[in-house]
C-alpha cells in the first residue's frame, strides 16, 4: 500500500509543490525571489521593482521554477525548473539575453566563475553545459543549445556548485552522492576526469557550498543532507573531515522521535570570510549558525537564531558578498487546499558577516519590514502585498516537507514487488 502511494504521488503532477527560492547579487545591487513560475526582482539601487524583458518564443516561466543563480561577477541570472527552461538574463538591462530548452526538468543550476558557461542538471541525473563566449556585450536573444558535461546513474541531481578556484565541478544527488569532477578545458567536450567522491550521508545530499579564506583559496565543501547533518569535506581527496548533527543539536531530533528525515538540510549560506554559515533546517522556525576553524578543520554549532513573533521556516537562503545581511525567504507554488496560488515571505537578519565566531559577540539582529533595504517597496514586490496568516505558511512548509521526501528519500520495496517491477519494465516487455 505504501509503495502504491508513494507511485501515484510521483505521476500526479498536480500534487506538486515547488519551495520559494531566493538569490542575492554579489554586491546586493539587486535581490531576486521565485516562487511557483513568478520571478520577482527588486533592485536596490533605485528602490524599485524590476520589469522582466522576455523576447523568446516561450516568454518567462511557464510551470515551478526550481533554480535561481547569479553569477559570480554579477552580471547573468539564471533560472530554470520544471518547464524545461533554461533563461540567462542580463542584470544590467533585465532582459533574457538567451533561453534554452532542456529534455528533463531543471532541479540544480550553475555559472562558471568567469561567467563563461552555465551548467544545469535535469532530474534523469545528467548535467549540461551552455558556452556563453558569444554572448559578450550582446543582448540581442540568441538560440542557444546545451551539451551534456557528465551524469550520475538515473538519480536527481539536487546541486551544483563550482570551486572556489574554479577547477572543479560539484554535483550532488539523491543516492547520497557528492562528485567532485575536473571542470575542462573544453566543456562541450565532456567532463571525463573525476577527481574524487565524497561519501559518508545516508540520505540524499540537498545543497552544497565552499568556505574559504586568504589562508585556505582553494576552500572545503560543505553540504546538507536528508540525514540531518552538515558535513565537511576536502574534495581533493573525497576526505570528510567533520560531521555536524544539526538536528539534534537544533532540538529537533529529540521532540519528535528518530524520523529524521523531517528535518532535512534545505538551504546552507556562507559568509565570504568562511567563518559562519547559516543552515535552515525543515521544521527549525529560523536558522542554525555554524563556524567553521580552517586549521582544525572542524564544525561548531554557534547558536540557533529564532524568528521571534511569528511563524517562519526558511525554504532558502542568500547573502552578498560584501554586505552584513542574511536574506531569508519562506513560501511555496501549488499549495492543495489554499485560495493563493503562490506565497512568500522576505525577512533579513543583520550582523551576518562578523567575523567573530564567539556566540556572545555574534548577535545577529532580526530588521523590521521597516528597516529592510527596499523597505515596503522591496517587500510589496518580493512578496506581493496580500497579508497572509501564519497558519497558511506553516501548511506551507509542511507540504515542501512532504514533497520533497516524496522526491528524494529512497523508495523500500519488497522482494515481490521489485520483481514485479523488473517485469513490467516497458524495456522488458516482448513486443508481439
Amino acid at each position: 500500500m505504501e509503495d502504491t502511494h508513494f507511485e501515484a504521488g510521483e505521476n500526479n503532477r498536480d500534487m506538486e509543490v515547488a519551495p520559494a527560492l531566493i538569490t542575492v547579487h554579489p554586491t546586493q545591487n539587486s535581490v531576486a525571489v521565485a516562487v511557483g513560475s513568478d520571478l520577482r526582482i527588486f533592485d536596490l539601487r533605485d528602490c524599485s521593482g524590476v520589469p522582466l524583458v522576455d523576447d523568446s518564443a516561450e516568454p518567462f516561466h511557464k510551470d515551478s521554477i526550481r533554480a535561481i543563480r547569479y553569477g559570480a561577477n554579477g552580471k547573468l541570472l539564471v533560472s530554470a525548473g520544471d518547464d524545461k527552461l533554461i533563461k540567462i538574463w542580463s542584470t544590467d538591462s533585465w532582459r533574457c539575453i538567451s533561453s534554452v530548452s532542456a529534455e528533463k526538468r531543471v532541479s540544480a543550476v550553475a555559472i562558471s566563475n568567469d561567467g563563461l558557461y552555465v551548467c544545469f542538471a535535469d532530474k534523469f541525473g545528467v548535467v549540461w553545459v551552455v558556452d556563453l563566449h558569444d554572448l559578450d556585450g550582446n543582448e540581442s536573444l540568441v538560440n542557444k543549445k546545451a551539451a551534456p558535461l557528465l551524469a550520475h546513474y538515473c538519480s536527481i541531481i539536487t546541486s551544483l556548485e563550482f570551486s572556489s578556484d574554479g577547477q572543479f565541478i560539484v554535483s550532488a544527488d539523491r543516492d547520497f552522492k557528492i562528485r567532485v569532477t575536473v571542470f575542462p578545458k573544453k566543456p562541450l567536450d565532456g567532463a571525463h576526469e573525476i577527481q574524487s567522491f565524497c561519501l559518508g550521508h545516508t540520505e540524499f545530499v540537498s545543497c552544497l557550498a565552499f568556505i574559504r579564506t586568504v589562508d585556505y583559496p582553494q576552500g572545503f565543501l560543505v553540504s546538507g543532507s536528508g540525514d540531518s547533518t552538515v558535513r565537511l569535506w576536502d574534495i581533493i581527496s573525497g576526505s570528510l573531515l567533520d560531521t555536524c548533527e544539526v538536528g539534534a543539536k537544533a532540538g529537533l531530533l529529540e521532540s519528535n522521535g528518530s524520523d529524521e528525515s523531517c528535518f532535512a538540510i534545505s538551504d546552507i549560506c556562507t559568509t565570504s570570510d568562511g567563518n559562519l554559515f547559516a543552515v535552515a533546517v525543515q521544521s527549525l522556525q529560523g536558522i542554525l549558525l555554524l563556524s567553521c576553524d580552517l586549521p582544525s578543520q572542524t564544525l561548531n554549532v554557534v547558536k540557533v537564531v529564532s524568528v521571534a513573533g511569528e511563524s517562519f521556516i526558511p525554504t532558502g537562503l542568500g547573502s552578498s558578498s560584501d554586505a552584513e545581511f542574511l536574506w531569508m525567504v519562506t513560501g511555496v507554488s501549488k499549495l492543495s487546499g489554499s485560495e493563493y496560488n503562490s506565497l512568500a515571505r522576505v525577512r533579513v537578519l543583520s550582523g551576518f558577516k562578523k567575523s567573530n565566531t564567539d556566540s556572545a559577540d555574534n548577535e545577529l539582529v532580526l530588521l523590521g519590514d521597516n528597516e529592510v533595504p527596499g523597505a515596503e517597496k522591496l517587500l510589496e514586490k518580493l512578496q506581493g502585498s496580500v497579508s497572509i496568516e501564519e497558519k497558511v505558511f506553516l501548511a506551507a512548509a509542511g507540504a515542501v516537507k512532504t514533497a520533497l521526501c516524496n522526491l528524494l528519500i529512497k523508495k523500500h520495496y519488497s522482494s515481490e514487488k521489485r520483481e514485479f517491477r523488473k517485469r513490467s519494465r516497458n524495456d522488458r516487455k516482448v513486443k508481439k
